[in-house]
């Protein structure tokens, strides 16, 4: 594996997040995805990215802008990079967000709004994406800002992402999420046997899950565009993640959201253990008989 060196910096005495960003050779987006967080939060946070190579000038202009970041000279992946750049972390609530996001207009307002609520630091939060791509994910958004940069209309996303109607979800939907750093540190963080990164996310939740973590919830008004795998579909296939998860939890991911997390259901607060049915069942016996991992 290719060593990490480690650059930290700073940070304000008034930040509430510490938001990691991997980022592999995408330089124009993750200045994007930093402007935005300039523009559009109503707090400062600390920012800490993890650059993967950055042979496209990311390196330099990291070092020269004075952020925060961890690198390797080679692309080591979304767990290795998060787990670095989260070791730098000094708020209380860490943030992950990808390189191809922008976030909207006091995203973070709403999420502290949300945290305020909670008793302790046993629960999962994440904002609601939108995403110009039809995706089935019914956390999701739908709504075409552009693809890429190039097709970007920001001030027509300005314009309209409150008006979209969406409700709390039951289950975070994926990257853009927030969780106490106390409790990222107690399951271990991202499990680089996801490496390069499929089905990390829903292997966090169950182990947040099994660490007896009960309150999942996205929040429906901190909005987060996202151009939508604009890195992830330069890696490996996304079913190799998906066996991962078979053979590790010996249920399917999907299931795993379904039956644990509720995905795509409107938030209606504490999660409980599934009820016992035929579907979840026949679905932990298949992944026995099939044994995926083979």
């Amino acid at each position: 594996m290719t060593p990490i060196t480690y650059h930290p910096t700073r940070i304000s005495v008034d930040a509430q997040f510490s938001i990691v960003i991997p980022t592999w050779n995408n330089l124009p987006y993750v200045q994007h995805c930093l402007g935005s967080l300039e523009k559009n939060s109503r707090f400062p946070h600390q920012i800490i990215l993890h650059i993967n190579e950055g042979s496209d000038g990311t390196l330099e202009w990291a070092k020269k802008s004075g952020i925060a970041f961890t690198h390797s000279t080679m692309n080591v992946g979304i767990c290795f990079g998060i787990n670095a750049s989260a070791s730098l972390a000094k708020t209380r609530y860490l943030v992950y967000l990808n390189d191809d996001m922008y976030v909207c207009p006091d995203w973070d307002v709403y999420l502290l709004e949300e945290i305020k609520k909670m008793k302790d630091d046993s629960w999962f939060m994440a904002s609601t994406l939108i995403e110009p791509a039809g995706t089935g994910n019914p956390c999701v958004i739908g709504a075409d800002y552009g693809k890429s940069l190039e097709t970007f209309r920001e001030d027509k996303l300005l314009a309209g992402y409150a008006t979209h109607p969406m409700h709390d979800q039951q289950s975070p939907g994926g990257c853009a999420n927030v969780v106490p750093l106390s409790l990222w540190r107690r399951v271990g963080g991202y499990s680089i046997e996801y490496t390069p990164g499929w089905n990390s996310d829903p292997d966090f939740a169950m182990k947040l899950w099994h660490a007896g973590v009960r309150q999942f919830k996205t929040i429906s008004k901190s909005r987060v565009y996202h151009f939508h795998n604009v890195t992830g579909k330069r890696v490996g296939p996304r079913h190799s993640g998906r066996k991962v998860f078979a053979a590790k939890w010996g249920l399917t991911s999907a299931k795993f959201m379904k039956h644990f997390l509720h995905h795509g259901e409107e938030y209606k607060g504490l999660l409980t253990d599934p009820t016992p049915s035929w579907e979840l069942t026949f679905s932990k016996f298949r992944v026995r008989l099939l044994r995926p991992w083979r």
